[in-house]
């Protein structure tokens, strides 16, 4: 995604000031920082694609810095969100689990059919697969697509969500759901939303087939947070849809 990145943000028209890396080069020809701070003084956007575990350090010090924050992390924790929220009281940051535009619309839709179709009688499953190589699951696109969906409900997601159904699980809870996550050769990224009731099946799938689609839609999301007042952001706002 680094190159991906660097490439996309030149394409875009705009100044890369670098990248962050504490272990090797990301790109020949870019300037590279071993410290987030120096980074962030040096750029008006700091579009971040890393781990979850750095997500609260960068927190603050983005915060610290003022600089505004496109964040990509996926598998983030209870405690990593509210480290973001809390840094979005100083600086604009757009945090969305996917940047494509296609699954932000997705997104949307998701959560208008949850609303629409009575979860007593309209089962929710989400099947998501990714390359091999992931380490999260389910994937934050799919955790997503649970919030919208419970969103739609008028629910919390952790109160009705079920994942790794195994052995003798017993009859599928009402409202519940369901998340089941495939890992295997190099696939991008697939997400199929399902309502499923006793007459009919309805069903939407995003199919990635390119990380750039990623990095395009993360950069002009930068290009947008530019000189924002802060605020949590998502891809919805980027889009003008919200």
């Amino acid at each position: 995604m680094g190159g991906l990145l660097a490439q996309e943000v030149i394409a875009g028209g705009a100044l890369l000031a670098g990248g962050y890396d504490r272990n090797s080069p990301l790109m020949a020809g870019i300037e590279v920082f071993t410290d987030l701070a120096d980074l962030a003084a040096a750029s008006d956007v700091v579009v971040d694609f890393t781990h979850a575990s750095m997500v609260a350090a960068n927190a603050a010090v983005l915060a610290q810095t003022g600089t505004a924050w496109v964040l990509g992390t996926s598998g983030l924790s209870a405690q990593d969100e509210a480290a973001v929220a809390e840094a979005a009281a100083y600086i604009p940051i757009v945090y969305a689990a996917n940047f494509s535009p296609g699954v932000t619309l997705v997104l949307a839709l998701a959560e208008r059919m949850a609303a629409a179709l009575p979860s007593d009688t309209y089962d929710a499953e989400i099947v998501e697969m990714h390359h091999r190589q992931k380490v999260d699951a389910p994937s934050g696109t799919a955790i997503g697509l649970g919030r919208a969906i419970a969103s739609g409900r008028g629910v919390k997601l952790e109160d009705v969500r079920e994942s790794g159904r195994d052995g003798h699980s017993g009859p599928r809870k009402p409202g519940a759901i369901g998340f089941a996550a495939m890992r295997g050769g190099q696939v991008v990224g697939e997400h199929t939303l399902l309502f499923a009731s006793a007459d009919e099946h309805i069903s939407i799938t995003h199919r990635a087939f390119d990380r750039r689609a990623f990095a395009t839609g993360a950069v002009r999301a930068a290009l947008w947070a530019a000189g924002k007042p802060p605020g949590l952001y998502g891809m919805r706002n980027v889009l003008g849809m919200d």
